[in-house]
């Protein structure tokens, strides 16, 4: 059995996407125990503006590069897919130059303005400003691998570049703090420069290693028409600038709950020390569980992007359909148990992650937005991949939109608070969602597997309760949540793996095509009898 590049480019970007997570969890141990919470708030009054930035300047150029490499190279035009990422590259250095000037010139301004309320985090941002430009940067080289769906380099620049950013940020925040915290922020973060140079030599490194290997497949391919500097410049930034306001989207809206949301848990009757704290439960405890589960979905989308935009280049109407019933089908696989077992485990994962209880309500009721988002994310890099970019930016707007109007109606209700918020943003993801499969509905093969939807969720449903009657089992027994908890997560992935397998959701041809661990696990299923040679 032939594997898909997308799924082995998706497996990589999973593992690599939880390394960063893990790396940067660690450094945020670190540094608030060196920075204390007075540190931490200057770096943090800082880092959303570069990252700002560098969404601006940069974050729809992967997909575009993507998109359009990928289409040369299915026509076996490694030429042209070469020009691209050479007009590409200058394209980002103007880019990154002047968005780095921005960035400098802005420091001053905010913080005279009160835009920033503390005027020590200006020595953050001034340290911030060169990275802003190797990060622009940065986003060709990774453009370009995705284009020839080689995920490998991308995904190991990307764990490099965070390990030289955190070993970076502690050791200059532990050597300037007693200079000042402002001086300490400052250097933890301009962790963020040799992160990004880091990344770009290891990407520089790879494409070194395989252009002698384009430029051969470059001497074999077909001549053809070259398009213009300005041709390609063009269509580069009509691709990505609808791709960069969807991305942008979701920081935003995050901005916009931080306005909105206290403000109207006050409306509803709690005093501002309650709403601080249930807005911190949602926005600091919840959100980024949901953030967490969908790495995996999220490297999904990054990877049929190209995939699709082959496919959709060779008018191979039959391989985009393939493939986009791939995608979605792993991701139900892969979200539907997440929202079933954070929403039945919601008390004890809480005690477990964040030593409270009193998180669990905004954990239980964002649980869906873990399927609802991974959803949006993989028809999103179908729409992108089929040159449709413009489709998922409005379809974001609009649920946006909606999603503002709820979170001001419902949270200022009593009787829901911040569970209003909480579906709120399950409303935000869903109609996104769901705008996005209409499209893909209309103007491709793709149809939605309801069937198999229904199976896969009435799997995560059994998993659900055998999770949950475990843990209500193993608590009366045994004195630690923790254990209690981890064995009654293993007990439900065990009862949802073998619900697959009895209902034949899970095939061995399907279990083949995933990469490294695939032939293992079919093994391991024989040699148990739970699963026999496909004729």
């Amino acid at each position: 059995m032939v594997k898909d590049k997308f799924l082995r480019g998706a497996l990589i970007l999973t593992a690599a996407g939880l390394m960063v997570k893990v790396i940067g969890a660690f450094n945020r141990i670190l540094l608030s125990r060196l920075l204390g919470g007075e540190g931490i708030g200057l770096y943090q009054m800082a880092y959303p503006v570069y990252l700002l930035m560098v969404s601006v300047s940069s974050a729809g150029i992967p997909i575009a590069i993507s998109i359009v490499v990928a289409e040369k190279i299915a026509k076996n035009d490694y030429g042209g897919a070469a020009r691209i990422f050479r007009v590409s590259l200058v394209l980002m250095v103007v880019t990154g130059i002047f968005f780095a000037a921005v960035l400098y010139g802005m420091a001053g301004f905010l913080i005279d303005n009160n835009i920033i309320r503390d005027e020590r985090a200006y020595q953050a941002l001034i340290a911030l400003t060169p990275a802003v430009f190797f990060a622009t940067i940065l986003a060709s080289f990774r453009g370009y691998f995705q284009g020839h769906q080689m995920m490998t380099p991308p995904a190991v620049s990307q764990i490099l570049e965070q390990f030289v950013r955190v070993i970076t940020m502690v050791v200059l925040a532990y050597y300037l703090l007693p200079y000042g915290l402002e001086y300490a922020a400052a250097g933890a973060a301009f962790g963020a420069v040799p992160g990004a140079v880091t990344g770009l030599f290891v990407l520089s490194f790879f494409y070194a290693k395989y252009r002698k290997n384009w430029q051969r497949q470059k001497g074999t391919s077909y001549t053809a028409a070259q398009e213009s500097v300005k041709e390609i410049a063009v269509r580069l930034v009509k691709l990505a600038l609808p791709v960069s306001c969807a991305n942008i989207m979701l920081p935003v809206v995050t901005g916009i709950d931080m306005l909105i949301i206290p403000g109207r848990l006050e409306a509803a009757g709690h005093t501002v020390e309650q709403a601080t704290t249930l807005f911190g439960y949602f926005a600091g405890m919840g959100l980024p569980l949901v953030m967490l589960a969908t790495i995996p979905t999220a490297s999904l989308a990054a990877s049929i992007v190209p995939a699709v935009s082959e496919a959709h280049a060779l008018q191979n109407l039959e391989g985009i359909r393939q493939k986009s019933l791939t995608a979605i089908r792993l991701c139900l696989l892969l979200t539907f148990p997440a929202v079933v077992g954070l929403a039945v485990l919601s008390e004890p994962i809480s005690l477990l992650l964040y030593g409270t209880r009193a998180a669990a309500s905004s954990i239980a009721h964002l649980a869906p937005a873990i399927s609802l988002l991974g959803i949006h994310q993989i028809t999103t890099g179908m729409l992108q991949g089929m040159g449709m970019t413009m489709m998922p930016m409005l379809n974001m707007i609009v649920s946006t939109l909606l999603k503002i109007y709820l979170v001001w109606q419902w949270t200022a209700v009593p009787t829901y608070g911040i569970v209003g918020a909480a579906w709120a943003t399950n409303i935000n993801f869903g109609l996104a969602a769901a705008l996005n499969l209409f499209f893909l509905l209309r103007y491709s093969t793709f149809s939605f597997p309801l069937k198999t939807a229904a199976k896969i969720f009435a799997a995560a449903i059994l998993m659900g309760i055998c999770a949950y009657c475990s843990y209500v089992e193993l608590i009366r027994y045994l004195a630690g949540n923790t254990v209690s908890t981890l064995l009654a997560i293993l007990i439900g992935g065990l009862a949802y793996f073998l619900a697959l397998i009895f209902s034949s959701e899970l095939k061995q041809a399907e279990m083949a095509k995933i990469p490294f661990i695939g032939s293992k696990l079919i093994k391991f299923c024989k040699n148990l009898h739970l699963m026999r040679d496909e004729k």
